[in-house]
């Protein structure tokens, strides 16, 4: 396999937000990441340090209406860095899953870089906000991140009862799976699809 660092930028600038983030899939686990959003931080820190992406990000972003086109276009520019980080996807394993508990909770993501866009998530939050961030754009992160990746994204929080464990269960389950999924294998040869390409 080619000793290549898979890495990608990417710039989005709109009325809502101006973003730069940097990615590299064959990372160390280090996170730089500023978005005005302390809980949205510490989740993109987890994601990084445990799925070992190294990911250095800035948003400037229109906090005084809310968090959401922060969280919203920072997913979308997550999953367009993942999308070109994989390239041609040769070499690959393409399937990765994991199960993380953290005290009472306990995430299962399971990741297919197939090419396709589709998210199935399924977790329940009892309070609306954890810190200054609304819990309902956990799902609406993940629908960005997975429909700009193109990767189909299984998410069951299976049981949680302090949403800040649940939530953070979540990223470091989905950055674990991605990291398994983006593995380059020796094992496979070209493009892991029976229709040879993804």
């Amino acid at each position: 396999m080619s000793m290549d660092y898979r890495s990608a930028t990417v710039n989005r600038k709109t009325s809502e937000t101006d973003i730069r983030l940097e990615l590299c899939l064959d990372g160390s686990g280090r996170c730089e990441s500023s978005t005005g959003v302390g809980f949205f931080d510490h989740m993109l820190d987890a994601f990084s340090r445990h799925g070992l992406f190294d990911l250095n990000l800035k948003c400037a972003g229109d906090h005084h209406i809310d968090a959401h086109h922060t969280v919203e276009d920072v997913g979308i520019c997550l999953g367009m860095a993942i999308d070109q980080s994989l390239s041609d996807k040769k070499g690959i394993v393409r399937f990765g899953q994991s199960h993380v508990p953290m005290d009472e909770a306990l995430a299962r993501c399971v990741v297919d870089l197939s090419g396709r866009s589709y998210l199935v998530f399924n977790a329940a939050f009892a309070e609306s906000m954890v810190g200054s961030f609304p819990t309902v754009l956990v799902a609406e992160f993940f629908q960005a991140v997975t429909a700009h990746a193109r990767m189909n994204v299984h998410m069951d929080l299976l049981r949680s009862s302090n949403d800040h464990h649940g939530i953070e269960a979540i990223f470091k389950a989905f950055g674990r799976a991605l990291d398994e999924a983006s593995i380059q294998s020796d094992r496979v040869q070209g493009v892991p699809s029976t229709k040879g390409s993804l």
